[in-house]
Parts: C-alpha cells; sequence; structure tokens
C-alpha cells in the first residue's frame, strides 16, 4: 500500500514543537502550578502540626482543588505531547531527554499527591462543612473519599520511603529479570526469539505451530528455576506488604482500584463460570474442523472427542475468498468511510465525532522506521482533544484497531467540560468505549457475511472473546492459587506447573486436549509486577461489559445513544455499580453479564453450524 494515502496526524494546535515559546510556557505553568501547591501545602501542615483554630481547611481546600486542576490538566498534555512526539521517531535524543524531563517533574507531583491525602485523611471530619460552604465541589465527593480510603492503607511515610526504596533492588529488579530472560531466549536451530516463536500461534502452516510451540515449553524449560525464582519472590514481596498495609486479601487492593465491589466481581465470574461448556463447544468444534480439514499437526485433537492441542488455539481456518473482508486489502479511504458509516448507525453524534477526527489530523497511521508498533490513543486536556496512532497496512484488522482507539477518543470526548480530576477512570471500564465501538463493526460485517467468510469472521471473534474470557478466568484461578500457597511458603516452578495445569482444567476443560502448556506463568509478565496483581480481569469486565451494553443497545435501539454518552461521561467519577445504577441497570446482578455471553452464545451456535457444513 503506497503510503501517500495513509496519514500522519497534526500536532501543531497541540504545540508546534518542545522547541516552541507555547511549549516552554506550558512547562514553565507546569512548574509554577506546583509552587503553587507546595505552598499551599506547606501552609496547610503549618496549621495542622500547630493545632491553630484559625485554620480553614474547607477554604484551603478549595483553593487547592482548584490550583490542582490546571496543574493536572497540565501535567496531562505534557504527558501526552511528549510520548506523542517521541513515539513517531523514537530515534530522536531530544525527545527522548524531553520524556525523561516530564517525567522527572512528575515524580515532584506524586509526592504532592500523597501529601494532599494525608492532610485530607486528617481533616476528613470537616469534608461536610467542605461540601456545605462549596457546593460547586458536590461531584467529587467520591473522590475525596476515594483518597483517604486509598490513605488508610499507607505505612508510615518513612515505611512508604523505604518500601519504595526497597522495591528498586525487590519487585521491580526481580520484574526486570524475568523481562531479561524473556527477551533474551533465543532458539538455536531456527534463530528466532521467543516472541518470534509466540508469533508462529498465528501461522498458517500447522508445523510450524507445533514446533514452535515445542521450542517455547524447551526454551521456558532450561531457565525455569530463575523464572520460578523471580515470581515467588515477587508474590512474597506483594504478600508482606499487604499485610503491613492492612489489605486482607491482594484482591482487595485490586478491587479498589477497579472501584468495583466483590459482589459484582462474583457475579462476573459466576457468568463466565457458567459458559465454560459455551466455549468449550467453541474449541472441540474448532479441532474437528482443522482436523477434517487436515489443518492440524496434532495427533489426536479433534478425533475420538479430544479438544484442540494449546498451539492451535490461534489457528487461522482459511477458505475464504480473495475478496473476503479478512483477506483484502483496504485503502484507508475506505476504512475511514466503513467506521465513520457504522459510528454513524449508532449515533449521529458518535458518527460525527470520527469524522472530525480523520478531517482534523489527529491519526497518525503511515507505518515508518523510527515509529513504535501497535495503536493507541492519546488524550490532551488542553482544547480537549485527542491523537490516535495506529500503523495501518490494510489488514481488516487495522480496520478493527482504528475503530476500537477511536472508541477511546470517543470517551475522552463525552468528559468535556469536566475538571481533569474526572479524566481518569478505573481499568473496568477503560476498555467499554473502545470493546463497543469494535462490536459496532464487527457485528455489521457479520451480517454480511455468509459461508467460508461468516466462519472466518466467527472464528476471528470468539477467538479474541474466548482469551479475554476463559483464558482470563485461567489466569483469575492461577493467580489465586499461588497467592493463597505463597502465603504459607515458597513455590518452585513444579509448584507453577502444577496450579496452572489446574487452572487449565477448570477453565478450559475438555476444550483443549492433551497437549496445554503449563508453563504459561512464566509467559505473561503482568504476573511480575508487584502493582498489577490480578491484572486481568478487569479485561473481562470491560468485553462483557460491552457485550452487555450492546445487548441493551440492540433491545432499545437507537434511543440508547444518549445513555451510552451520559455513562461514559461519568466514568471518572463514582463506583462501577453507581455508575450502572445510574444508568438502569444492575452489574450485581449475574443476568446482566450474562446478556452479554447471550451475543456470544449465538455466534458459537453459527460457528458449529458452518463449521460442520465445510
Amino acid at each position: 500500500m503506497s503510503n501517500t494515502t495513509v496519514p500522519r496526524w497534526n500536532l501543531d494546535d497541540i504545540f508546534p514543537s518542545i522547541a516552541s515559546d507555547e511549549y516552554k510556557q506550558a512547562v514553565a505553568d507546569y512548574a509554577a502550578g506546583m509552587d503553587t501547591l507546595e505552598t499551599l501545602l506547606d501552609t496547610a501542615k503549618d496549621f495542622t502540626k500547630r493545632h491553630n483554630d484559625n485554620f480553614d481547611f474547607p477554604a484551603w481546600l478549595a483553593a487547592f482543588l482548584a490550583a490542582d486542576d490546571t496543574v493536572s490538566a497540565l501535567a496531562g498534555t505534557l504527558n501526552a505531547y511528549a510520548y506523542a512526539v517521541y513515539s513517531v521517531d523514537t530515534t530522536n535524543t531530544a525527545y527522548l531527554n524531553n520524556i525523561a524531563a516530564i517525567e522527572e517533574m512528575g515524580l515532584r507531583a506524586r509526592q504532592q499527591d500523597l501529601a494532599f491525602k494525608s492532610l485530607l485523611l486528617s481533616h476528613r471530619n470537616q469534608l461536610d462543612d467542605f461540601f456545605t460552604r462549596f457546593p460547586q465541589f458536590a461531584e467529587r465527593r467520591f473522590l475525596l473519599q476515594e483518597a483517604i480510603d486509598e490513605t488508610a492503607h499507607q505505612m508510615s511515610s518513612a515505611e512508604e520511603r523505604l518500601a519504595g526504596e526497597l522495591q528498586r533492588t525487590g519487585g521491580d529488579a526481580w520484574g526486570r529479570l524475568h523481562e531479561q530472560i524473556i527477551s533474551n531466549l533465543r532458539d538455536e536451530a531456527s534463530g528466532k526469539t521467543f516472541n518470534e516463536l509466540r508469533n508462529d500461534a498465528y501461522s498458517a502452516d500447522a508445523q510450524t505451530r507445533k514446533a514452535a510451540y515445542q521450542k517455547e515449553i524447551a526454551l521456558l524449560r532450561q531457565h525455569e528455576i530463575a523464572l520460578a525464582a523471580a515470581l515467588n519472590n515477587l508474590k512474597g514481596e506483594t504478600v508482606a506488604l499487604n499485610k503491613r498495609r492492612h489489605w486482607n486479601d491482594p484482591l482487595d487492593r485490586s478491587l479498589a482500584s477497579c472501584r468495583m465491589t466483590r459482589n459484582t466481581l462474583d457475579a462476573l465470574l459466576g457468568a463466565i463460570e457458567d459458559s465454560l461448556p459455551l466455549w468449550r463447544r467453541y474449541f472441540s468444534a474448532k479441532a474437528r474442523f482443522l482436523r477434517a480439514h487436515g489443518q492440524t499437526a496434532s495427533e489426536t485433537a479433534g478425533a475420538n472427542g479430544e479438544g484442540l492441542a494449546f498451539y492451535d488455539l490461534f489457528a487461522p481456518l482459511g477458505g475464504a475468498g480473495a475478496d473476503s473482508p479478512l483477506n483484502r486489502t483496504w485503502s484507508f479511504q475506505q476504512a475511514r468511510d466503513y467506521v465513520v458509516a457504522r459510528y454513524r448507525s449508532f449515533s449521529a453524534d458518535m458518527g460525527d465525532f470520527a469524522a472530525h477526527a480523520f478531517a482534523s489530523g489527529w491519526i497518525d497511521a503511515e507505518v515508518r522506521a523510527g515509529k513504535v508498533g501497535g495503536a493507541y490513543d492519546e488524550d490532551f486536556p488542553k482544547g480537549h482533544q485527542s491523537r490516535i496512532l495506529s500503523n495501518f497496512t490494510g489488514a481488516f484488522s487495522d480496520v478493527i484497531t482504528l475503530a476500537h482507539e477511536l472508541g477511546h477518543a470517543y470517551h475522552f470526548s463525552c468528559l468535556k467540560g469536566k475538571p481533569a480530576a474526572f479524566f481518569g477512570y478505573p481499568m473496568t471500564l477503560a476498555e467499554t468505549a473502545s470493546t463497543f465501538a469494535e462490536m459496532i463493526v464487527k457485528q455489521d460485517m457479520l451480517a454480511q457475511s455468509a459461508g467460508a467468510d461468516a466462519l472466518q469472521l466467527l472464528d476471528a471473534d470468539l477467538q479474541d472473546a474466548a482469551q479475554v474470557l476463559v483464558d482470563i478466568l485461567c489466569r483469575f484461578h492461577f493467580e489465586r492459587s499461588v497467592f493463597a500457597e505463597r502465603a504459607d511458603g515458597e513455590l518452585s516452578a513444579g509448584d507453577f506447573c502444577r496450579l496452572m495445569r489446574t487452572a487449565q482444567e477448570q477453565t478450559y476443560g475438555a476444550g483443549l486436549g492433551a497437549e496445554r502448556h503449563e508453563y504459561m506463568w512464566a509467559v505473561k509478565s503482568h504476573y511480575y509486577s508487584t502493582g498489577l496483581d490480578f491484572y486481568n480481569f478487569p479485561y473481562a469486565f470491560g468485553q462483557l461489559f460491552a457485550a452487555g451494553l450492546f445487548a441493551r443497545y440492540q433491545a432499545e435501539g437507537a434511543t440508547f445513544a444518549k445513555t451510552y454518552a451520559a455513562l461514559l461521561a461519568d466514568t471518572g467519577g463514582m463506583t462501577c455499580e453507581d455508575l450502572c445504577k445510574k444508568a438502569g441497570f444492575d452489574i450485581t446482578d449475574v443476568a446482566f453479564w450474562q446478556s452479554g455471553i447471550a451475543l456470544y452464545a449465538r455466534e458459537v451456535e453459527s460457528f458449529v453450524r458452518l463449521a460442520e457444513q465445510a
């Protein structure tokens, strides 16, 4: 595809460059804003230390929040811009140094945030007076209470500083060890890196998939002692610190950061557990299809009722024609027109937003040297605008990616007019708009497809959904069992393999055959971070939440668009449960999550029927 037809973005109305007077002034304003916050914090500390009755905390808090909004907006814009310019020119040393400089300023901001939360905790009994005297901050009640609750789970300042210093040679170091081992693994025979071997799981050649799987397992087994030591010590550190920070269960800390309750999690996981027979039916049908068409290298998968080989989970089915949406090459203009049309089919507002993003130079889609891979959305408080990076090659997956990232940007657009404090929302809600946008596109394309085209599209969608639901449930069971056993003693590679085998049996069950992957604990990098315990279940939340919303849309029609936009606008200022109650549904009820599962149940039925006919 000619790159002349694929756009680069325009950042001029944010800043002309990092050397521009506008950018330098914004950096200076950021520093000055933190100076103002520092002065306010010092004043409050002094009054608090002397127990001075003349300290008007409500008035001080109003002044601090107003100043902090300005600083937060500047921080958001500068961080987004610094990464955006670097990400399309990663060899530019000036851009890399600029990121480091903005991050260094952010360290000061984080210290100020800790100091503010400590003051807020000590004056929490004056909050009712604050909201009475300053009703313009009424929406902040949840955010301020959340800050108080977070502070209650902190150790003393000295202990927190020590923990932060020790983490550099503790948890962070073990995480880097895992990263270094994995990134340097290489199969001597083929010369392929570990990541290249993992990418072979998507190969159309069955022997390539199996060989890559076998080499991957062998490489991990060779390094199992070091990998297990890293995971064992990381989880040990988390267990020890959680006790000090008064977390009874590592899951409680994750739920708090996700702004959701155990009841909601139980309903979500219960719906997924109930759906496992459905997903096993899909895996088994795919295994039979691959065997029937000579597309598996397994000797047993798909025969006599045996499920998929692990290395065939991502096997492409093939069979669709050259003009299939999955096989043809899309021009960027075709992708643009299709995404805008599908957005507009949901709501005029969403369609107009997408058209504006394309027309205003918000998208950098050209593949070129020095640019990062993948895709992302960056949101800028300045002018309340976004920028989207992708690497558009003309594949249908690139069309889906554009729809996905524009969904993130639309979410941000719904927050326009709110203070910067409301621009942060939990991981559970962060993927809602992007996943919903994908569904609009995928369901439209499925409705237009038949035969081999439909089979391929269904497999692509079910394959992705199964990873987000079944595999993430597997990871959840694994991590819960690791924490339970690590609290009582040390864990070895053999222990981790045992726990992973159990988790895979609990979830994949008969959907997988005898060829499984007991070393998945060594692959997933999020296990190796002290800050990412139970990192994955929010993605399952997002997938089924979006599916549940899509079911509401199918039932209510065009009128649902206003409910949807209002829901997105509220994501930064309340719990998941209160957000959904306000929109008219109850996520503590398993029935809501089952409404999302129903969409995939219909897809599985269609897949099984088409696979048997092929």
